[in-house]
């Protein structure tokens, strides 16, 4: 990637975690600091990917970074609530 690229990922990052958050249904068990990050490697791994398709045209590039993002926003998300229901409370005595 070159160096344009890279702040057009961080950049493109942003919106792809909040675009992601926004595609996946109910409410999500993670920060937007977290999506935030995640979007931005989501536009990291998706750019990567899509220079390994020979994707060209932007939005193709586009769609398959919102693809990953979206996928990692999901994995964390389940990620937290699954380890946030397995916290069984301590009984009071």
């Amino acid at each position: 990637m070159e160096t344009g690229s890279v702040f057009t990922a961080i950049l493109a990052g942003i919106v792809l975690g909040i675009l992601g958050r926004l595609i996946i249904p109910g409410r999500q068990a993670i920060g937007w600091i977290l999506t935030f990050t995640l979007g931005i490697v989501g536009a990291f791994i998706g750019g990567f990917l899509a220079e390994g398709l020979d994707l060209d045209v932007w939005w193709q590039v586009f769609l398959v970074q919102l693809a990953v993002a979206a996928v990692l926003v999901l994995l964390a998300s389940a990620l937290m609530r699954s380890s946030a229901q397995n916290r069984k409370p301590t009984p009071k005595r």
